[in-house]
């Protein structure tokens, strides 16, 4: 078993990443300074050493040098984010073994670890798949792990409700990610074999919604001019996920609760019922207990759909997952477009970072898959960025903004979180790391 020593000054992220290294069969030792990790390292033997590149009080190029004068046999990578890139590339000339660009996949962790130490394949799951500027991702296209809270809260969410046959109402913003939600629900569920069958409630006309869910016979009304299987017995032994399900009318949605109470249906101009055995997922991005007390929703169809609620947190929720999805969406638009762009620039990381995000997950993938069209060079430049992301919109008295007067919203962060930096963070909308180099920057004790 190959022996780690892992130096990370975030402890939520160096935890996560052990944990993970752990499952992986590697035998890991972590640190939180540079001074820990000199002391652990003269007690204990170790086959790799991962460290960070900005440590706190502590140059990581300066810790790489250490370790190799003393340590010469122990390969070191660098983990760094993406306004360091170059620093870590002149650091592989200096004997650095390799680098991690921050934020980053499992896989790629993997991948690089087993050629430093030169294991064939090591650990590497077949779910790989290289992409066009040698990363890798897991095979399923529309899921991303974040590291935030509130994504450890909706995994876990995910995880108790997916083995069993439950109703589920998504809960959230529009462009946060229902439906990727959903189909992560059903994907964790003995019904993964089975389909599933996306419906948009507000995109379906109010006469045409039986007919949508039901199926009808040819000739039934006019322009039925061939049968039509509806979407619940498309889903038959699968997953239902009505999508905007607030939208329907009242008379849909008369049809829609006695179809979930039966369990049968009955295309349109037919006589016939058809059994159906579904999973019912649902989503709205509005208050649906606010639209019972007004009669535009039904009582006893709002408690159909909701025997589990899980809420889809904004964008603004998970801000320490905000470049974890830009970098995943980059993949994926590297892909589509048949680019290979490395990442983004330091200047494009800190715009990002300032930016409220209002539409969410779909407006950052929209963002990021324009600007790699536009790209020329290596990098994500400002340039290719669309004009709203550098508008500050939507700010109160009270909201922290680094557009302008930044040392001043620091130190007024700070105040208001009792010198928590972790807290100052949030308030502030970056994450700690960014905190401190921001700190460094002003000379902020």
């Amino acid at each position: 078993m190959s022996k780690i020593l892992l130096i990370e000054d975030d402890v939520s992220f160096c935890k996560m990443l052990e944990n993970f290294l752990v499952k992986k069969s590697y035998s890991v030792t972590t640190a939180f300074t540079a001074e820990e990790a000199k002391i652990k390292i003269k007690n204990q033997n170790f086959d790799l050493i991962i460290t960070d590149l900005r440590l706190p009080n502590y140059d990581g190029i300066q810790l790489m040098s250490e370790f190799k004068s003393s340590y010469p046999t122990i390969p070191v990578i660098l983990m760094t984010g993406y306004s360091d890139v170059n620093t870590a590339v002149k650091a592989i000339k200096n004997g650095a073994a390799d680098y991690i660009s921050k934020p980053f996949n499992p896989e790629e962790v993997l991948l690089v670890i087993a050629n430093t130490l030169q294991i064939p394949n090591a650990n590497l799951t077949n779910e790989t798949i290289p992409n066009n500027n040698n990363k890798t991702k897991t095979a399923d296209e529309e899921t991303v792990l974040g590291i935030s809270a509130a994504s450890k809260k909706l995994a876990e969410y995910i995880k108790l409700v997916s083995p069993t046959d439950m109703s589920v109402l998504i809960i959230g913003e529009s462009g946060t990610g229902k439906e990727v939600i959903a189909k992560s629900i059903h994907k964790n569920s003995s019904r993964k074999n089975n389909n599933f069958i996306a419906v948009d409630c507000g995109a379906i006309p109010k006469e045409l919604a039986a007919s949508e869910f039901f199926g009808h016979i040819k000739g039934s009304f006019t322009g039925a001019i061939n049968d039509k299987v509806g979407c619940f017995e498309a889903a038959n032994k699968g997953t239902l996920f009505l999508d905007e399900i607030g939208n329907l009318s009242y008379e849909n949605q008369i049809q829609l609760l006695r179809a979930l109470q039966e369990r049968k249906i009955k295309p349109v101009g037919s006589n016939k019922e058809i059994n159906v055995d579904i999973r019912i997922i649902t989503a709205t991005n509005e208050d649906l207990r606010e639209a019972v007390k007004k009669g535009t929703f039904r009582e006893d169809l709002y408690h159909r759909i909701n025997e589990f609620s899980i809420q889809s947190p904004s964008l603004n929720e998970r801000n320490e997952d905000l470049m974890i999805f830009a970098d995943f969406f980059l993949d994926k638009a590297n892909q589509q477009l048949n680019k290979s762009i490395i990442g983004f620039s330091p200047e494009v990381v800190t715009i990002f970072e300032n930016y409220r995000w209002p539409g969410n997950l779909r407006e950052l993938q929209n963002v990021i898959k324009r600007a790699t069209l536009l790209s020329q060079g290596d990098f994500i430049e400002k340039n290719t960025l669309p004009i709203e992301v550098f508008q500050a919109e939507n700010r109160t008295a009270n909201d922290f903004s680094l557009f302008e007067n930044e040392k001043e919203a620091i130190l007024n962060a700070l105040e208001q979180a009792k010198n928590n930096k972790s807290e100052a963070a949030k308030l502030l909308k970056i994450n700690r790391k960014t905190l401190y180099n921001k700190l460094k920057q002003y000379d902020i004790n």
